[in-house]
Parts: C-alpha cells; sequence; structure tokens
C-alpha cells in the first residue's frame, strides 16, 4: 500500500506546474477561442505558485501543503480558475486533515475532493461546458476505483482517461457560465479550456503520484 507524504505531494504540485508551463500557449490559443485568452497564463502563474508554496512545507502534512499551496494559488491568479482551484486544495486539506501520509484510497480522494470544491466554489453542473466536466468524471473514476480497493495507479489511470474523455466531450457542448457563454452555439465544436486544463492536472496528479508510491 502507497504512503503518499507532503513531500510526494510537493513533487505532484511540481509535475502540475512543469505540464502547466509546458502547455501554458496551448490552453491560452483554446481560451481565445470562446474567452479572453489568458487561461494559460493563469494555470502557469497558479500552479508555479503553488509548487513554491509546496515545495516549502513539503516536510510537513499533507494537509498543510496542500493548504499552502491553495492559498498560494488564490494569490497569485485572480481570473476565475484562482478562487475555484484555491478551493479544491483547501477541500483536498480538509479531507486528508490529520493524516501524516496518504495510502491508496486517501490519495485516491484527493480527486474526489478537488472535484467537490471546484462544484461548490464554481455552482457548475456537468454540462455547462467548465472545467467540472473534467472534474466530475475523473472523480466519479477515483471513488469507483477507492471503493473497490483498487491500488493507486489503476485508480489514477482510470481518472485521468474519464477526465480527458470529460473534456472532449465539452466540444459538443454550449456553454451556460462564463464568458463562453455569450457564444451559444458558436462554442459548439470548441473545447472547453478550463476542462482541458483540468485533464493535464489530474494526468499530471496521476503521473506523479504513481512514481511516488513506486
Amino acid at each position: 500500500m502507497s504512503k503518499i507524504d507532503g513531500a510526494a505531494l510537493a513533487a505532484m504540485f511540481a509535475a502540475i506546474a512543469a505540464t502547466m508551463a509546458a502547455e501554458k500557449v496551448h490552453l491560452c490559443a483554446l481560451d481565445g477561442v470562446i474567452g479572453d485568452a489568458d487561461h494559460g497564463i493563469a494555470m502557469a502563474l497558479g500552479f508555479s505558485a503553488a509548487r513554491d508554496a509546496a515545495a516549502a512545507t513539503q516536510s510537513a502534512t499533507p494537509a498543510d501543503v496542500l493548504m499552502a499551496a491553495g492559498k498560494a494559488f488564490l494569490n497569485a491568479v485572480g481570473a476565475s480558475s484562482g478562487p475555484l482551484y484555491a478551493t479544491a486544495m483547501m477541500e483536498a486539506a480538509k479531507a486528508v486533515r490529520g493524516a501524516d501520509a496518504l495510502n491508496d484510497a486517501q490519495a485516491l480522494a484527493l480527486v474526489e475532493a478537488f472535484a467537490a470544491g471546484i462544484a461548490r466554489r464554481g455552482k457548475a453542473t456537468q454540462g455547462d461546458k467548465t472545467m467540472l466536466d473534467a472534474w466530475a468524471p475523473a472523480a466519479e473514476a477515483a471513488r469507483a476505483a477507492r471503493e473497490a480497493g483498487a491500488p493507486l495507479a489503476q485508480g489514477y489511470a482510470q481518472a485521468a482517461a474519464a477526465a480527458e474523455a470529460g473534456a472532449a466531450a465539452t466540444r459538443a457542448m454550449t456553454a451556460r457560465l462564463g464568458r463562453a457563454a455569450r457564444l451559444g452555439e458558436r462554442a459548439l465544436g470548441h473545447p472547453d479550456p478550463g476542462a482541458v486544463s483540468a485533464a493535464m492536472v489530474v494526468a499530471a496528479m496521476a503521473r506523479a503520484l504513481t512514481q511516488s508510491a513506486a
């Protein structure tokens, strides 16, 4: 059974930050079609700040690392993704409070907590063409894996696949919230950039935590 400690979560945030930096231009281009073309910048800034905060607190508990990362993300990003991801990380911190290291089930529950925080703060539902369209199916897959007692690698692989499929499905949706909602049917055929970046985040989490647990 895996034991994911604060250092492993710091490595996770480093992996996410590296992915966002590499995909910044691509995400901005996606956002330029249905938004204001700054999503990649916001995600790169936010996760860079989260990475630095996590690194500074990696000897602390997983909850402390997640809380520090969430506060740093919020301070770094003024766009809508700032409070959404900050709430996600703080919700995850609450979910694992009191644990010095996370077992497989607790590590999988991070995905569920991220999704719950984003849903609560954003007040979105699946089908609204938002990042929740990737996070919600990822959470459902993680929950199913956790309840089945699946190992961390398998559970995160399923969560990452579900997130990617959810992001792809936003191409066929019209937006109900945010700037893209003004476009109506003109947004059809274009994926939601928040959902695309969310799938990237889940995939990076999967890679980093699976490696840490190996």
